[in-house]
């Protein structure tokens, strides 16, 4: 695989983690493109990221005070 795909990577996921976003997977293909003429190679990346964000009136605890859900464990 090519160095500045790579180095495009990482940069990708530190943009993404300077947003507070947590990479949680990452996938990089590289491939010839068979809809250009060129030999120069493509890539794609894949990146899984996850970010909590706090509801209003969130205390914290993880619980939902309104939720009455029966099958919800207590």
């Amino acid at each position: 695989m090519d160095e500045d795909m790579l180095e495009d990577q990482r940069r990708l996921v530190e943009l993404i983690e300077s947003e507070g976003w947590d990479v949680t997977d990452l996938e990089i293909s590289a491939y010839d493109s068979p809809w250009a003429d060129e030999d120069d190679p493509e890539a794609t990346v894949t990146i899984t990221a996850r970010k909590p964000y706090e509801s209003e009136g969130d205390d914290g605890d993880g619980e939902d005070d309104d939720d009455e859900n029966p099958y919800r464990l207590k």
